[in-house]
């Protein structure tokens, strides 16, 4: 989608600038890169490209530091790269170019098996056609129809598509208005009223910049390219984003049939009688739309506001007019009309209609402001359990859109004659985003370093090319197998319930569907587990959450199983759920024993504290939203044998648990996996029972099996990151000396343990994250409810303990009136000191990065300005906060800290190396043939890595925990050592000789050209009950500071500047490294900013798509994203003295979520005069953003009464 987006944009602009490179990416989702790179590289086709030439004959990214090591900001050499030849591209097809295509096509019918589409030439065929099928829909886009097929179940046997109905195409202007026709592009639209805006009188245009303005923020560049104003209206959406701006904007419908002819309909609220419904006649359809030009005294503004910045669906917009009396900039402008026009605040587009008429004949002055408000609250009510939540929220959001506007047009008149508050003006504008910028900072290798050791340079992800062409192949992506079937899975729709029947015979009655597999056709045993075997295959008697697996069903296409497997009727008998943490804690529903850490005296050093803080948090959980969804391919073979092809993290657990299910030994078995489209941790555990199931149903089919989740599917049938609860007391000293602290942990568990052990384990040892306390106690909790289970995420329980711990420090730096980083600094371990889970803090570069963060950030001179802006700002705020980390390394259970390999070297000097470690995306391949080449003095184009298997390298662990390069990468250089060692002999009798020839020689005195390694980290066991042993091998360490501005009336946030500064030892590849940085602080920043996961009281999990659940997008990366890795910091535990990567820097984006709450308390303090430390939990959304941003509007919004039915609770 990237690269098409690009292409596009070049073939229609051959040398954009980068703000509309930027913009055509809108509507694509990445979830590796952090997109930096992504803009980095499409950057080279922009007008403001940087040649990357030479300066002095060197690099001109390439300089040295002040300590005189040479560092570069060089990941590529540009000069290098094929220049961008627009004659070479394919040409646009002639025929296509052609008047005649230019002219009507003739009429067109597509009949399928279940769809007749039809496709009319004119405006009297197209009534026709509705008349003959009144209840056919009208497709355009098909942006909307697509995604009711599609996720909604919903069928449609007739669809008209009207592209070809000139009247339905048509933009005309007069005098007076614009008229649009129904099929008219939302892209056509825009560049229709770019150019009236250009050409007409600034009063008349008014509404037309409104509408532009919202068309910006309308979906992306290719839906608008493809949506239509007509289908916009006629879906009747309760958040459209154009309806209200139409119907404020007094705009006039025509439609017409061929039973009545055309009439036209003044566009009103009334014209919606429910929800999706319009009072319109069947038959009739929509032709086009009418807009008129605004006033000269009237003034026409659009609002949105949406959880994410761009491309996402509004949680309340609005559209609103005012017609003022003559006398232009006199203070007693009276209102003479108006329109107020919401959307999100029913189950339909609705007015103000009481604020309406309260205002007319008012003057537009800060006592009509205070009425209208009182009379928009009354005037827009919302039931507690109103669809879309947020009932607080969306009510502050019509009184701040209201206030908006009051100001805009204040500061329209202002231009001539009234006055407004510079520090209000900040209420009319938006914080727009500048084109990216970025830089990358990292070690040179030695000036003394061969060229062809590879190991410390930037050196390109081994399948980049292929990833960008679409030539890499995933495991959807491989050829079908001869009588190959497709499973569908039926999954429970109960949280909570015993299943009284399962009947699929409506599904088997289907042609092409040939099984219905479930717990009987298991062979082996039909419990499984990553750690206990807790849960079911298929369910039997007992459903524990909606989603979990009761049967599959094979059919011969992927659509086939799909619809098979919604026909399973499927009987419960209903038991009451568990849903949420405080659920559980009061049912007592836990699994297992609580664990528990104490260090110091508790109670002692409590008491010694001048201070004594007590408080709450909740850190919300978190979907994986990796770009392939779980898939696998089951190929059964001769003898009982299986094999798989499995988009997996953990081949050697896939190939175990496949053999119990099939009551096989795990010989019999084996995984291979090519590369996996992202994990995260996804598709360790929550994965391997679909990879079970399709082998059961190949083994009883005797065919292979494939499977490719559907997104929705893939969303409400796995797992995802905990969210957990904290409950704290924390003592320190005046001068913020932190001396002890008491933690209740609580983790929404799920229905079964997974990997929850893990993480809370995890999230123990990573509370305290880099502060050095007197005493820590520590209780964790898995609470067991009726929801998915929850499982591996990048960093398990880390960035939820780390958010509560620095929010800690926040409180007391703010209890202390102490600056925080002087707080955080005061309390940093230093070099020498044991955690308190007994790690050594040895070789720290904690105060390394801390200062060298601050010392690149400006923190002074940041501060200065974000103090200055908070002055001259009312309405916008700023904040900056640096925060630091301390991350644990190694897998936790002491026997995963192994891995081995395999190396082969053929006889022409080439080698083909095997680990145990997954390709996820995350440069661990190339990382492997850099080691490679480096122990076996070869340069790295002689260096193969094929696939991993589990018949080639055997008893691997997960690839997780972020420690695979580091256990993988030490079982590759024992195997090189072994094949340099049989060498040797060969070197020392032909010395001058090359590679090629040692091998030869060897192979000739029968010496073996093949070896294994093996590599293992040895960590004593830790042990809660005495705290002995110690967890990790050893720490990485890192800082990040945030700028970020907030609309205090709206929660909108925009992160302006990031510089991180992180230490991963001696980098093993910079680039793919600081891409690993990137990537991270990018997921976090969803993590603690943006993504939420909305579950209803009956464990209905709302978010299951890109539409409802939102990761960040182009748009929300910092403006400035500054990265640099530690130089000089050497590390001895791990290959080459590098460190891990992949996990550490997520917490991180920390800096983001305090800089967010600096700036609600400078608005707190501005606006309300409340001071002092507040709640804020995670993530801040725009939800929690403005409702902690107090002022006039929330004093105003009655709060929900707890004890009523919510549409969604916080699981």
């Amino acid at each position: 989608g990237i690269v098409m987006s690009m292409y596009t944009l070049l073939r229609n602009n051959p040398q954009p600038t980068q703000a509309e490179m930027e913009n055509a990416f809108e509507g694509n989702l990445c979830r590796c890169t952090g997109y930096r790179p992504i803009i980095e590289g499409f950057k080279t086709f922009t007008k403001e490209f940087c040649c990357g030439g030479s300066k002095d004959g060197q690099c001109c990214m390439t300089f040295k530091d002040k300590d005189g090591v040479e560092v570069s900001s060089a990941l590529h050499d540009s000069s290098k790269f094929m220049p961008y030849d627009p004659s070479q591209e394919p040409i646009f097809p002639p025929e296509l170019m052609s008047k005649d295509w230019q002219k009507p096509w003739p009429s067109l019918v597509v009949k399928g098996k279940r769809v007749t589409w039809y496709q009319p030439s004119s405006l009297d065929e197209l009534l026709s056609l509705k008349e003959k099928f009144p209840s056919a829909k009208i497709v355009v886009g098909n942006s909307e129809i697509g995604i009711e097929v599609k996720f909604k179940n919903q069928l449609y046997p007739v669809l008209i598509s009207p592209v070809q109905v000139t009247e339905l195409q048509k933009i005309e202007s007069n005098d007076t208005g614009l008229t649009v026709g129904a099929a008219v592009s939302l892209t056509d639209l825009e560049h229709s009223m770019k150019n009236l805006v250009q050409t007409l009188p600034e009063y008349k245009t008014r509404v037309l910049v409104a509408i532009l303005d919202m068309l910006r923020w309308f979906a992306g560049q290719q839906i608008r390219n493809v949506a239509a104003i007509g289908g916009n209206i006629m879906t009747a959406s309760p958040i459209s984003d154009l309806n209200p701006l139409l119907i404020a904007a007094q705009s006039t419908l025509t439609f017409a049939s061929k039973r009545g002819g055309q009439r036209a309909v003044a566009f009103t609220t009334s014209l919606f009688t429910g929800y999706r419904r319009l009072a319109v006649e069947e038959d009739e359809v929509l032709v086009s739309v009418t807009i008129p030009y605004t006033r000269e005294n009237e003034f026409f503004h659009g609002f949105k506001q949406a959880r994410r910045r761009d491309d996402d669906i509004s949680i309340v917009n609005a559209g609103m007019r005012v017609l003022l009396s003559d006398g232009v900039g006199s203070d007693n402008q009276k209102v003479l009309d108006c329109s107020l026009v919401f959307g999100g605040m029913a189950a339909r587009t609705v007015s103000a209609t009481a604020t309406e008429e309260l205002l007319v004949g008012k003057e537009w002055n800060e006592d009509t402001l205070q009425q209208a408000d009182v009379s928009l609250l009354e005037s827009l009510p919302l039931d507690p359990s109103a669809p879309g939540g947020m009932i607080e929220y969306r009510k502050a959001l019509t009184l701040s859109f209201f206030f908006k506007f009051y100001m805009m047009v204040k500061q329209n008149l202002a231009n001539v004659g009234s006055e407004v508050e510079l520090s209000d003006t900040s209420a009319t504008t938006r914080t727009e985003r500048t084109p990216a910028k970025s830089s990358q900072i990292f070690q040179e290798v030695p000036e003394n370093q061969p060229l062809r050791d590879v190991v410390g340079r930037p050196v390109p992800h081994l399948s980049a090319d292929r990833h960008a062409t679409g030539e890499a192949v995933y495991v959807d992506d491989m050829p079908g197998q001869p009588g190959e079937l497709y499973a569908g899975f039926v999954g429970s729709t109960q949280a909570h319930a015993k299943i009284r029947s399962v009947d699929a015979s409506s599904a088997l009655a289907m042609g092409g569907v040939h099984h219905y597999i479930s717990a009987e056709d298991v062979p082996g045993s039909n419990m499984t587990g990553v750690i206990v075997r807790d849960e079911e295959l298929f369910a039997t008697e007992e459903v524990h959450c909606i989603g979990q697996i009761i049967g599959v069903v094979l059919a011969e296409t992927q659509q086939l199983a799909q619809e098979a497997a919604k026909a399973v009727k499927v009987e419960y008998e209903p038991l009451e759920p568990i849903i949420t943490i405080e659920d559980a804690i009061a049912a007592e529903s836990y699994h297992g024993e609580p664990d528990k850490l104490k260090y110091g005296e508790l109670e002692t050093e409590l008491a010694a504290s001048d201070h004594v803080l007590e408080g709450e948090m909740r850190v919300g959980g978190q979907e994986h939203f990796y770009l392939e969804t779980q898939t696998a391919m089951a190929v059964p073979q001769e003898d009982g044998e299986m094999t798989l092809y499995a988009a997996t993290q953990g081949p050697a657990q896939a190939q175990a648990l496949t053999a119990l299910a099939l009551g096989v030994p795990s010989n019999r078995v084996v995984c291979n996996v090519k590369r996996v489209g992202g994990a995260f941790g996804g598709k360790s555990a929550r994965g391997y029972s679909f990879i079970v199931a399709a082998a059961v149903g190949a083994r009883k089919s005797g065919r292979a099996v494939r499977f490719m989740l559907e997104r929705d599917e893939d969303m409400s049938m796995t797992g995802h990151r905990d969210p957990f609860l904290a409950r704290y007391k924390v003592g320190f000293m005046k001068d913020g000396t932190v001396k002890a602290l008491h933690v209740d942990l609580y983790s929404n568990s799920g229905w079964s343990l997974d990997l929850t052990k893990a993480v809370l384990h995890r999230s123990i040892y990573s509370l305290g994250n880099c502060y050095k306390w007197k005493a820590i106690h520590i209780t964790g909790n898995l609470c067991r409810t009726n929801l998915l289970s929850s499982t591996a995420f990048r960093g398990l329980g880390s960035p939820q303990t780390i958010l509560i711990v620095e929010s800690i420090m926040t409180d007391i730096a703010n209890t202390c009136s102490l600056p925080q980083e002087e707080v955080r600094q005061k309390n940093f371990y230093k070099e020498g000191d044991v955690s308190y889970t007994n790690t050594p803090i040895v070789q720290s570069r904690l105060h390394r990065c801390w200062s060298e963060l601050l010392e690149r950030c400006d923190r002074e001179r940041v501060q200065k300005e974000v103090v200055d802006f908070n002055r001259n700002n009312t309405w916008k705020k700023r904040g900056v906060a640096c925060t630091p980390l301390m991350y644990g390394i190694s897998f936790n259970l002491s026997f995963l800290n192994q891995a081995g390999a395999l190396v082969h070297v053929y006889t022409d000097g080439s080698v083909l190396l095997t680990h145990g470690g997954v390709e996820m995306g995350q440069g661990l391949y190339v990382k492997m043939v850099q080691v490679c080449s480096r122990a076996l003095g070869i340069d790295i184009s002689k260096v193969e890595i094929s696939e991993t298997a589990t018949n080639l390298v055997p008893n691997t662990s997960a690839t997780a925990a972020s420690v695979s390069a580091d256990l993988n990468g030490g079982a590759v250089k024992a195997a090189c050592e072994k094949i340099t060692a049989r060498l040797e002999p060969f070197k020392k009798e032909n010395p001058s000789g090359k590679w090629e020839d040692w091998v030869k020689a060897a192979y000739f005195a029968q010496v073996s050209l093949s070896a294994t390694g093996y590599y293992k980290v040895t960590l004593p066991h830790f042990n809660f009950d005495d705290n002995t042993g110690t967890p990790f091998s050893y720490y990485s360490y890192g800082s990040a500071c945030s700028v970020v501005e907030i609309d205090t009336l709206t929660g909108d946030s925009q992160v302006l500047k990031t510089d991180i500064v992180m230490d991963v030892g001696n980098s093993l590849n910079p680039a793919i490294d600081i891409g690993q940085v990137e990537g991270a602080f990018i997921q976090g920043l969803g993590l603690f900013t943006l993504e939420e996961l909305v579950v209803s009281p009956k464990g209905y999990l709302f978010s299951r798509g890109p539409g409802t659940y939102k990761i960040p997008g182009f748009g929300d990366i910092p403006m400035e994203f500054n990265v640099a890795l530690l130089r000089s910091s050497p590390n001895d535990k791990a290959i080459y003295s590098s460190k891990a990567v992949g996990e550490p820097p997520l917490p991180l984006a920390l800096s983001v979520f305090f800089a967010i709450k600096d700036a609600i308390s400078a608005a707190r303090s501005d606006n309300a005069g409340v001071e002092g430390i507040f709640r804020l939990d995670s993530p801040a959304t725009v939800e929690r953003i403005r409702l902690a941003c107090k002022d006039r509007v929330t004093r105003q919004i009655p709060p929900v009464d707890p004890t009523a039915q919510k549409w969604s609770v916080r699981p």
